[in-house]
């Protein structure tokens, strides 16, 4: 079986500037990316698509392939991910002339997540006989109970069900999507229309590997948990 890893790393980042290669640790962000997907073992190749020579130079430096730049139609903020993945293995089978089976993406700016997090979600995609997985944690608001929208100029629950609840415990369980790891089997992302399919499984991670950069104080928490580490 042929795994391709995809890390998505893209220049142009409005929320954290040039957060791919901010640096933490004296090692930029992908660095640990990077570095995870290295030591699970499980990939056939690690490809870096970006846009940037200077992502590339430094995605080469830690052990990753990288020879093509995306093209700017998927590389603008309102490219979606998924074209994005699937040129890179596009680009990947014309480039090793192999034909992948799998395809597990990780995103760069996720860094918090364990080699074992990397394996253990493969192990969960065989298991379950998925053809998509994406991982996720616990939510830390639940639509059932603790999240409001105004509609109609009306405070309201987000999701209210037909018997008030007054505690969380009490809600059904959510989780939030927490951009770290997606698999997918080579079909299911060469034909992909959506993530909620009835053979779409999620990995549960825990809160503290969970963090995805989206602005500066995301940044600053995971420099922290990095630090730590």
């Amino acid at each position: 079986m042929k795994i391709l890893c995809t890390i998505c790393a893209r220049s142009g980042s409005k929320g954290v500037k040039n957060k791919n290669l901010k640096k933490i640790n004296n090692k930029p962000l992908i660095y640990y990316t990077i570095k995870k997907a290295l030591d699970s073992n499980l990939f056939e190749d690690i490809v870096v698509s970006t846009d940037s020579l200077k992502i590339q130079k430094i995605s080469k430096k830690y052990g990753a392939a990288s020879w093509f730049l995306r093209p700017k139609k998927l590389a603008t903020d309102k490219s979606k991910k998924i074209p994005v993945i699937q040129h890179a293995l596009r680009q990947s089978e014309k480039y090793f002339k192999k034909d992948y089976d799998i395809i597990i993406d990780l995103d760069a700016t996720s860094p918090l997540r364990d080699v074992k997090d990397i394996i253990n979600s493969f192990r969960y995609f065989k298991k379950k006989r998925a053809e998509i997985l994406m991982s996720g944690c616990p939510s830390r608001r639940n639509p059932y109970f603790n999240m409001v929208e105004i509609a109609n100029k009306k405070l309201k629950r987000v999701k209210p069900l037909k018997k008030n609840i007054f505690r969380r415990q009490d809600a059904p369980k959510t989780y939030d999507c927490n951009a770290s790891i997606y698999i997918w089997k080579k079909k299911s992302l060469l034909n992909f229309k959506t993530f909620y399919k009835s053979k779409t499984v999620l990995y549960v991670m825990p809160e503290e590997r969970s963090w995805d950069i989206d602005n500066n104080f995301d940044f600053k928490i995971v420099k922290f948990l990095l630090k730590k580490k």
